[in-house]
């Protein structure tokens, strides 16, 4: 069995990918924020868990939070589409059903 560092000095400071289960009405929350600060996602979880923690907020060289207007592509519906008649708290809560019904087929175990 290998034998691991526990020093935290000695572990590298790259980026790590995680999966985590957070209740839907905090992803929506979090993801608004997202687009109202113009940031993205990850950069908003990351903000928000060095808060929790108590940690300062570093902010890479030559980069900075952009605000105002997001210019999004727009796509021609008709006016019977079913998103029309959506608030934008629906919408993103098929998307994130979307993505988690995604997850679930992505990662079910073979047959």
């Amino acid at each position: 069995m290998p034998d691991f560092d526990r020093k935290l000095e000695n572990q590298q400071n790259a980026p790590v990918k995680t999966t985590l289960d957070l209740p839907n009405d905090l992803v929506r929350e979090v993801k608004l924020r997202a687009v109202n600060e113009g940031m993205k996602l990850k950069d908003v979880i990351s903000d928000l868990l060095r808060k929790g923690l108590g940690q300062p907020n570093p902010t890479p060289a030559g980069t900075t939070a952009r605000r105002g207007a997001i210019a999004l592509p727009l796509f021609p519906s008709s006016p019977q589409a079913p998103a029309r008649r959506m608030s934008l708290d629906r919408l993103v809560a098929a998307e994130q059903e979307t993505l988690t019904r995604e997850d679930l087929e992505r990662f079910r175990p073979p047959v």
